[in-house]
């Protein structure tokens, strides 16, 4: 398994990297941008009255991620919504190296045409320092989760940091991984 290497890691090696330098013009290759990290973030909020949903979505989130999520809790107490201080309220994994590739790969080829009436993605969800941030309203799109084993369906934050200065330079990044936007 050394030996492996995630298909579009090789993509960003070999195809991305020189077209990214042509088309800015950098004069050195690290100044090319790059994908630091991608973090997945899952809202439970239904916690609140069933403490099992929490079981249930950090298992999810783990066979989806591939490596284990972190739970985390209400930094402090909220009477309106019934939140006590350290009452654990979602999850979320951050993915780096080979594991961030694959999931971006399953995530763009597998995930996004399984979405019910997809037209693609927004161009503008770009937070002006090269990063991306999207949701998805059903975790099921993803094939690792059996659609019969599911009680109940979860939306998802995910959020794509790049070494991007520009919102350009990173919507031309995810543009070169084919990512399907839509304007």
């Amino acid at each position: 398994m050394a030996d492996y290497t995630p298909r579009l890691k090789a993509h960003y090696a070999e195809v991305v990297r020189g077209a990214l330098k042509e088309e800015f013009g950098y004069k050195n290759d690290m100044m090319i941008p790059k994908i630091e990290k991608i973090t997945l973030n899952m809202g439970v909020g239904e916690t609140v009255n069933d403490s099992k949903k929490i079981r249930s979505a950090f298992a999810d989130m783990a066979s989806i991620a591939g490596q284990q999520p972190v739970i985390t809790k209400a930094k402090k107490s909220i009477a309106g919504f019934r939140v006590r201080e350290e009452m654990p309220l979602g999850c979320k994994v951050t993915l780096r190296g080979d594991q961030m590739y694959d999931f971006l790969d399953r995530l763009i080829t597998v995930a996004m045409p399984r979405i019910r009436d997809f037209r693609g993605i927004s161009g503008k969800s770009f937070d002006g320092r090269g990063n991306y941030a999207m949701g998805l309203k059903e975790h099921i799109v993803f094939p690792e989760i059996d659609y019969d084993k599911i009680d109940e369906m979860w939306g998802m934050d995910i959020a794509i940091s790049t070494t991007a200065k520009t919102d350009a330079e990173a919507k031309s990044l995810l543009k070169q991984f084919n990512m399907p936007f839509n304007s």
